[in-house]
């Protein structure tokens, strides 16, 4: 039975991952480094350390994150300010549909908390959430399963009676490792063969997670 539902937030929530992505690699080009959209593909789901280590891993130990980073922010800041947090259709429907029917909802994101707790008010989502978890809250991040493991142990649920849903393989990963039915709303990628044996369910929007809830309980009406 399904008592709590758990959201990642870029790309499931908020188009940011495109944004983040396109972002990045204008601020790459700024600073000397063309050339890096497959790169920024790769990092999808990770936290910012592990995408440091990437970055220098690959484009040499001297890279310039520093500078990355802050012209980055600069431009995805200019966005926020004039067209606010883009929201993925069906999130607001969603989230009204699970608060009226008695779920618990928490978010776990890999995304550092400065930046996360700020998308959340902003995009004015904040309250309907009991918990959220950050990136910079665990050692270790998705595909590990400890931030969904975090999420469950903080609701009070058992990892087996929630629902993940998410936009990434390793998100996916992290939920299906952690025991929760694994619902995937793809956005830059889609799954592949091995994600597939691990998503209980792949949908087109978060509309269409409302059905799959009712389905689930064998419900129709709202229960208040």
């Amino acid at each position: 039975m399904i008592r709590a539902v758990i959201f990642d937030m870029d790309g499931l929530m908020f188009d940011t991952e495109r944004l983040y992505h396109d972002t990045t690699v204008r601020a790459a080009e700024e600073i000397g480094y063309p050339g890096v959209s497959g790169l920024a593909n790769e990092m999808i789901g990770l936290r910012e350390a592990e995408c440091i280590a990437m970055y220098r891993q690959r484009l040499g130990a001297d890279f310039p994150y520093a500078r990355l980073d802050e012209h980055r922010m600069r431009m995805m800041d200019a966005f926020l300010r004039e067209k606010g947090v883009p929201v993925k259709p069906g999130l607001f429907q969603l989230l009204d549909f699970l608060k009226q029917n008695g779920f618990l909802l928490a978010v776990a994101t890999s995304t550092q908390s400065r930046h996360a707790s700020v998308y959340l008010k902003k995009a004015g989502v904040a309250r309907y959430f009991d918990r959220m978890i950050f990136g910079d809250m665990l050692k270790k991040s998705k595909p590990a399963p400890d931030i969904y493991l975090k999420a469950a142990f903080e609701l009070g649920v058992s990892p087996a009676d929630c629902m993940a849903l998410e936009d990434s393989p390793r998100g996916v990963q992290a939920a299906f490792t952690a025991g929760m039915r694994a619902v995937m709303v793809p956005d830059l990628l889609e799954p592949d063969e091995a994600v597939k044996k691990m998503v209980y369910r792949c949908v087109p929007s978060l509309l269409d997670v409302i059905d799959l809830i009712r389905n689930e309980s064998g419900q129709k009406e709202s229960r208040t």
